[in-house]
């Protein structure tokens, strides 16, 4: 068997220490399957006396982790810090200069610098890997980047939060409210301290921008992202959603059509029959349509040690083998770089939740607001009778366009029958 790939590994936190565990557990499989072994020869984290449950006696340590580029017994960088900036965006820069190859699981990085990185790699003809950057374990860019590199790819979607996914379902099976399915998920360690990346949408979309770049052939671009949270999905649409036949989920969608490119993450409803439905806690998916093979939907565990890991390693056993992509599926030249539509140009149809005072008339002057608009209405929901006091009302429409929904909403809300602003949630045929 060959020689040894040598690894220098940046970050030993929950996913670094799960590579160096899954490459020894697993070592004669992966050594099979890759060629020869892979084995990790120098590390870089910021605290040595920190147990990570992994022996690194023996493993060259930097306390820089840029140093790792220049090691002469590194062949391969591995980067596990995360974030856009700072360590992780000047190892990777450093790595590729020099001609090592990266494997990462930074989806800030990629979404953020994911173009100029591409053509770093492209001009040092070395690869760079990031399998694990989008829905952990889930071999979603192997699949969309080469399972599929025969279609013309119509849409992609998906579950790509585990914690919003997390939080929605438990607010669906108990009925609690946001703060305090929130509050245990941070105590399980679903969510972090501060959970604004998460539950703002803000993770959905870095994974989204990976993957309407590479089924669309086109730049990596964050910034044409329509992107909402999870915050303002109440316990009550949740339980009004499954009446009506659906689930609400954090989707992230892109198209595209003749037209051009959508790109968005918000709060969806989707049919119960639909599968991704059906997918629930942590769990991701992730959903393809394509000309040739229609629809393929994958999910499993989209964070975690193990899951993340698997990727990572799939990615080193491509390198070992020598089987390399473009970054982005093809060279940075050949990609389009059209700005995407914007979200005003969506069309679908909504579910709205009004919290009214039961009075005469009330309704009368919200369908007027929605007829106006040239919106329609499928059906409507009026929940008790309680005289003078504020009653929920639920409205399903047929398909608009976003622009109209949202004249519509600005002119219901000036309603003076109207209590609280409008809850809007997009529903989602996948």
């Amino acid at each position: 068997m060959s020689k040894p790939l040598k690894l220098g590994v940046a970050g030993l936190g929950t996913v670094g220490a799960g590579v160096l565990n899954l490459l020894r557990q697993n070592g004669d499989v992966i050594a099979a399957r890759a060629g020869r072994p892979i084995e990790v020869v120098a590390v870089s984290a910021r605290d040595r006396t920190r147990d990570r449950g992994v022996d690194v006696t023996g493993l060259a340590w930097h306390e820089d982790a840029v140093a790792l580029a220049a090691d002469p017994n590194v062949e391969v960088v591995v980067e596990l810090i995360g974030g856009s900036e700072g360590p992780a965006r000047r190892l990777v820069e450093a790595a590729l200069a020099a001609g090592k190859p990266v494997v990462t699981a930074n989806k800030a990085l990629l979404a953020t610098h994911g173009a100029a990185l591409a053509q770093l790699s492209e001009a040092k003809a070395t690869p760079l890997a990031y399998e694990a950057a989008v829905a952990g374990g889930i071999p979603a860019i192997k699949a969309l980047r080469e399972g599929l590199a025969g279609n013309r790819i119509s849409r992609v979607a998906g579950i790509l939060n585990g914690t919003c996914n997390y939080i929605l379902t438990e607010m669906r099976v108990k009925g609690l409210p946001f703060d305090v399915v929130l509050k245990t998920a941070q105590e399980l360690g679903y969510a972090e301290a501060d959970p604004a990346f998460d539950i703002d949408g803000v993770d959905a979309a870095h994974k989204l921008a990976i993957l309407a770049a590479l089924a669309f052939g086109h730049q990596v671009d964050l910034k044409a992202l329509h992107i909402e949270g999870i915050r303002n999905v109440s316990a009550l649409d949740i339980a009004l959603a499954g009446e009506l036949g659906y689930r609400i989920k954090l989707l992230g969608i892109a198209s595209q059509d003749e037209a051009g490119v959508t790109a968005r993450v918000h709060p969806c409803m989707v049919p119960e029959a639909s599968p991704i439905a059906s997918v629930d806690g942590v769990f991701n998916a992730v959903l393809a349509e394509g000309d040739a093979v229609g629809r393929v939907v994958l999910q499993g565990r989209g964070a975690g040690a193990g899951p993340t890991a698997s990727a990572v390693v799939a990615d080193l056993v491509d390198i070992a083998r020598g089987r390399t992509a473009p970054v982005w599926g093809a060279a940075s030249a050949t990609l389009a770089t059209a700005p995407g539509l914007p979200m005003e140009r969506h069309r679908g149809a909504y579910y709205l939740r009004l919290m009214v005072l039961d009075q005469p008339g009330v309704i009368a002057d919200v369908t007027g607001a929605l007829r106006d608009a040239k919106i329609s209405l499928e059906s409507m929901l009026q929940r008790g009778r309680a005289p003078g006091e504020a009653v929920p009302v639920v409205l399903v429409t047929h398909e608009c366009e976003e622009a109209q929904m949202q004249s519509a909403l600005a002119r219901i809300a000036a309603l003076p029958s109207v209590v609280e602003p409008p809850a809007m949630i997009r529903i989602e045929e996948l």
